[in-house]
């Protein structure tokens, strides 16, 4: 190692505290090495040539080469100045690194300006395949925050962030032989990306706690950034709500136990969020309560999950009139009001939590510190759409795993305004909704009930939002009372949780302008599996799978579309509670082996990795020996009726097995018109209901899910 070299090592040793992680992962010996990092600051080729092992040379965009720094720079460093959309400049490359040596490469061709990665240029994939070099992905971490970075005004810079370089393990792409031309060059570009981004998400703080993230970023986002607000329009700091947060859960400790699962009956709002992580921060477990499944709903979950003592608020109960419920429940379990714990709150009390919020070394000394990564972090039910409702335990690590796959591929930032108005006992609304936004330092308005389709729009156009949550039935109810410039600061509209129909997304796009950005999973996968996203956007898919999870399509007897989708990945949960046997953690496992989950989903993934999702499992009818698919049968309705809300049921049949009868809430539904539409789709008469009832309305689960649960007791009573 030269001493230029040397001294540079340790000046940014000194300065930036950097780490590289995976150095044994650098395949030195290699004749032919392609680096490839995500471009983050004017720092990163300084640290490539500081700390990696090898000389290297430099392929550097041909506008940032002309820079002072980096003429500098050249003077002590090879630099390759090349243009990433010139076909001359890639062949130029490509030569270069056939010849020999290690060539680093910034695939997406210029610094980033949103904090994520930006768009991966098709060239240097195409240079990695036309020369067969081992692709050695870096991830740089940390250099974004410096004053050498263009992110002025969407991060808090400083002078001396901490950084760190990690090396994964070295791969070459792999491209179909059959490919030629601009199908091998795309095919190359995308290969490439999907690197990227696994080299964003497996660089990424996973192994650590929400309490830990949390603090981490109060530290990147500044004490005094506003993070959140709700109805009552009092915002709180970050540092207002880890001060907050420490003083409720010092008062909640005094009646639960370490460990002890704790039911939260709250809806979206500030005090909800900082009842959770006050009992993250006294290691107990939040078990959150659905308050729209009545009683003997809590009950059952309360039961399921072993929960002594549920946290409330009065007038929340009395808002959502609930009661009748929670006299019930109390005469199972030890009911606490925030508004009591709040009085019982001395100014002592007050002050310690204060101080324990401002000094790290304070802060240590709560039981959190205790915690693992693997622990249970929270305690979720599933809707009971289709059976008996589940205790589903997520840990940390599963969180925050799912947070990170998402951040790999969408560009949040600390600028950004969410508004969520989903409830936070549902996956999405808890890991998307709430603990995404807070721990990416973006301010975030808790809203309710999702249910108020005039309000949530005004609210949207008040605040200034950025980004939504929301799912099929919500969002369709908001543009039909939206005016069209309500939306008018919205980047992102992200759908999961039902499947978002054709006409919803339309009017999205013409009236407001804005795409909506569909996803897939579950409760039991933290909850995403897949997104599409703007860089990887085909309408009418549920996107890619995230980073990290891999999968297995198992075929399904008779049935010629689809297989039934398994999953394995560090999202995945820690297992599931069961009525009956409460309090015993069941891992996940399925025919696969232990630790892959079985969605019960039947699923396509075309060679894009795009999944289009046929149904579920339990979603279809044998008919005559056809299967047939129920949510092929609303997508038939929802073309003739685009307003109204529909559910496909099946019953047994004397003569074909099953027969399917659709429930809707258009009045004038006939069956005739599903005829027409069906022929005219060229689909088949066996796919189109054998009755077609009007009901005047369709049951909806809290989640905005349709519960079919009770739509199949309609059907069956009626029958």
């Amino acid at each position: 190692m030269n001493l230029f070299k040397r001294g540079i090592r340790w000046v940014l040793t000194r300065l930036y505290k950097v780490k590289v992680k995976g150095l044994e992962h650098y395949p030195a010996d290699a004749e032919r090495v392609m680096v490839v990092a995500n471009h983050t600051s004017f720092l990163d080729a300084v640290l490539l040539y500081a700390f990696m092992p090898v000389k290297l040379t430099f392929a550097i965009n041909t506008v940032i080469s002309q820079g002072w720094l980096i003429k500098i720079i050249s003077r002590m460093v090879h630099l390759f100045p090349m243009d990433p959309s010139n076909p001359l400049s890639i062949r130029r490359l490509i030569h270069k690194v056939r010849s020999g040596g290690h060539v680093v490469i910034f695939p997406e061709g210029r610094i980033t300006v949103t904090g994520s990665l930006m768009k991966i240029y098709q060239g240097p994939g195409l240079v990695a395949d036309k020369t067969q070099a081992l692709v050695t992905p870096v991830c740089i971490e940390g250099a974004q925050y410096s004053p050498f970075s263009r992110l002025k005004g969407r991060v808090r810079r400083r002078w001396f962030p901490k950084i760190t370089l990690t090396i994964l393990s070295p791969r070459q792409l792999e491209v179909n032989d059959e490919l030629r031309g601009r199908a091998r060059r795309e095919k190359a570009g995308k290969l490439l990306s999907k690197i990227m981004t696994e080299t964003v998400f497996r660089a990424s703080p996973r192994e650590t706690t929400l309490t830990q993230r949390l603090l981490d970023a109060t530290h990147v986002h500044g004490g005094d950034k506003v993070v959140m607000e709700d109805i009552n329009r009092r915002p709180l700091t970050f540092q207002q709500f880890l001060t907050k947060s420490v003083v409720l859960g010092n008062a909640l400790s005094r009646f639960t136990q370490e460990e002890e699962h704790v039911g939260v009956l709250l809806p979206g709002s500030m005090a909800t969020v900082v009842a959770f992580f006050g009992l993250q921060a006294y290691r107990r477990t939040p078990a959150m309560l659905n308050f729209t499944v009545g009683s003997l709903g809590m009950i059952s979950a309360c039961e399921t999950a072993q929960v002594k003592t549920v946290i409330t608020s009065r007038k929340f109960i009395e808002t959502a009139k609930l009661q009748e419920a929670i006299e019930v429940l109390g005469q199972k379990v030890t009911v606490r009001y925030l508004e009591d714990i709040a009085n019982d709150i001395g100014i002592v009390s007050k002050l310690t939590g204060l101080m324990q919020s401002r000094f790290e070394f304070l802060l240590k000394r709560l039981p959190w510190r205790k915690t693992q990564s693997q622990d249970p972090a929270v305690v979720l039910f599933t809707s009971g759409s289709e059976g008996t409702p589940k205790g589903v335990v997520l840990s940390h690590s599963n969180l925050l795993s799912n947070i990170q796959q998402l951040a790999s591929r969408i560009d949040f930032s600390a600028t950004d305004v969410a508004l969520t108005a989903l409830p936070m006992f549902h996956s999405f609304g808890l890991t998307g909704g709430t603990l995404m936004p807070l721990l990416a330092g973006m301010k975030t308005f808790y809203y309710p009930s999702p249910l108020h389709y005039r309000i949530v729009p005004e609210l949207s156009y008040d605040i200034g939002a950025t980004i939504m949550f929301g799912t099929n039935t919500f969002l369709a109810g908001y543009a039909r009372f939206a005016h069209p410039y309500d939306f008018y600061s919205i980047r992102y509209v992200f759908a999961g949780a039902e499947k978002l129909r054709d006409e919803v997304r339309r009017i999205w796009e013409d009236k407001f302008g804005v795409r909506i950005f569909e996803g897939y999973g579950a409760t039991e996968t933290s909850p995403a599996l897949s997104a599409n996203d703007p860089m990887g956007n085909r309408p009418g898919t549920v996107g890619r799978l995230l980073p990290g999870i891999e999968y297995h399509l198992e075929p399904i007897p008779d049935l010629a579309v689809g297989a039934r989708l398994h999953v394995r990945g560090p999202n995945i949960m820690k297992g599931y509670l069961f009525h009956d046997n409460p309090g015993v953690l069941v891992p996940p496992s399925s025919a696969r082996g232990e630790g892959w989950y079985d969605t019960g989903d039947i699923v396509e993934i075309d060679d894009d990795d795009f999944i289009t999702i046929c149904g579920r499992a339990k979603r279809f009818a044998k008919i005559a020996g056809e299967m047939i698919s129920l949510t092929s049968v609303e997508s038939l309705a929802s073309k003739v009726w685009p307003d109204a809300l529909h559910a496909a049921i099946s019953i047994p049949d004397e003569r074909k097995g099953e027969q399917i009868i659709l429930l809707t809430d258009q009045s004038d539904a006939d069956r005739s018109l599903l005829m027409k539409q069906a022929k005219q789709d060229g689909v088949g008469e066996i796919c189109v209901p054998r009755t077609v009832t009007s009901v005047k309305s369709i049951p909806v689960l809290g989640t905005g899910k349709v519960d079919y649960g009770t739509a199949q007791k309609i059907v069956e009573d009626a029958a």
